[in-house]
């Protein structure tokens, strides 16, 4: 079975991850900091984000994935796929860049709660009525 569309937002995504990976490794060595965030403010949100995006993006990408297994439109599968993408990317900047409350972390937290929602909705739908 192959899944193109799911493919391309994995590989964007993963390019996202290891982009976060990278800040936080940058931001441990700059501080010196082996474990923890040895109380810098920056380097608590950097793990932050990337531990976030850990936590949402895989289970959302299978949701994806099963959809377009499922026969889900092309159209929803790249809607799916964008939402999750932009939502992970603007809350991780957010983050990143803001302590505290930030319309990006909002918005992204939105986006990616839609990506799931309508995903999970999408496959239960596909799979109880056969469309």
């Amino acid at each position: 079975m192959v899944l193109p569309i799911t493919a391309f937002y994995a590989s964007l995504l993963g390019i996202c991850y290891l982009y976060l990976s990278f800040l936080v490794i940058g931001a441990r060595r700059r501080h010196q900091v082996g474990i923890g965030d040895g109380g810098h403010e920056d380097l608590s949100r950097l793990t932050r984000a990337h531990g976030n995006f850990s936590e949402y993006v895989p289970i959302t990408l299978i949701m994806i994935a099963c959809f377009e297994a499922n026969t889900g439109q092309v159209w929803a599968v790249h809607a799916l796929g964008s939402a999750l993408l932009f939502g992970r990317v603007l809350h991780a900047y957010g983050l990143g860049r803001h302590s505290g409350v930030s319309w990006q972390r909002f918005a992204g937290m939105i986006l990616t709660f839609l990506a799931m929602l309508c995903a999970a909705i999408g496959n239960l739908v596909l799979i109880h009525f056969g469309l």
